[in-house]
C-alpha cells in the first residue's frame, strides 16, 4: 500500500532511473552494436519517463527523487559479475528484464491502488505503452539468446 501519491510515483522515478543508469552503463559494456543500440534508445526512454514523472511530482507541490534504488544498483553488479564468468551480452539482457520488471510491476501497482488520483492515473496510463514495449523487448530478447545458447 502506497502512502501517498507523490511516495508512489517517487518509488516509480527511482525504479525508473535505476534503468536509465543501467542501460547507459549496459551500452559500454556489451559486444552486439544492435543491442548497444537498443540499449542506448531505452536508456533515452527511460530519462524521459523520469522526467515526466518528476514534473507530476513537482505540479503536487512535491521534490522528485533524484537517485535509484539499492536494488537496482545490486541488479548492476550482479550483470557484471555474471557477465565476468559467461556471455557478457545475455548476462546485460537478463538482469536488464529484471529491471523492466520491477518497473513494470509498480506501474501496475500504482493503476490498481484505488486511491491514485486521476491525473497520477493519466499519466501512468499515458507511459504504460513505452513501460510494457521495453519490457517485452528485453524479454523477448532474453528468450531470443537462451534459444541461441
Amino acid at each position: 500500500m502506497m502512502h501517498n501519491t507523490s511516495d508512489m510515483l517517487n518509488e516509480i522515478i527511482a525504479v525508473a532511473r535505476d534503468g536509465q543508469t543501467f542501460y547507459t552503463e549496459a551500452a559500454t559494456k556489451v559486444d552486439d552494436p544492435q543491442l548497444r543500440a537498443s540499449f542506448q534508445k531505452i536508456a533515452t526512454i527511460k530519462g524521459s519517463l523520469v522526467t515526466e514523472l518528476s514534473a507530476a511530482v513537482c505540479r503536487d507541490g512535491e521534490r522528485p527523487v533524484t537517485h535509484g534504488t539499492w536494488v537496482g544498483d545490486l541488479n548492476k553488479f550482479y550483470a557484471k559479475v555474471r557477465g565476468m564468468f559467461g556471455d557478457r551480452d545475455y548476462a546485460y539482457v537478463a538482469q536488464l528484464e529484471e529491471s523492466e520488471d520491477r518497473l513494470k510491476t509498480r506501474l501496475d501497482e500504482a493503476l490498481a491502488e484505488t486511491s491514485t488520483p486521476q491525473t497520477v492515473r493519466d499519466t501512468l496510463t499515458r507511459v504504460l505503452p513505452q513501460v510494457r514495449q521495453c519490457h517485452d523487448l528485453m524479454r523477448e530478447r532474453k528468450l531470443t539468446m537462451k534459444r541461441a545458447a
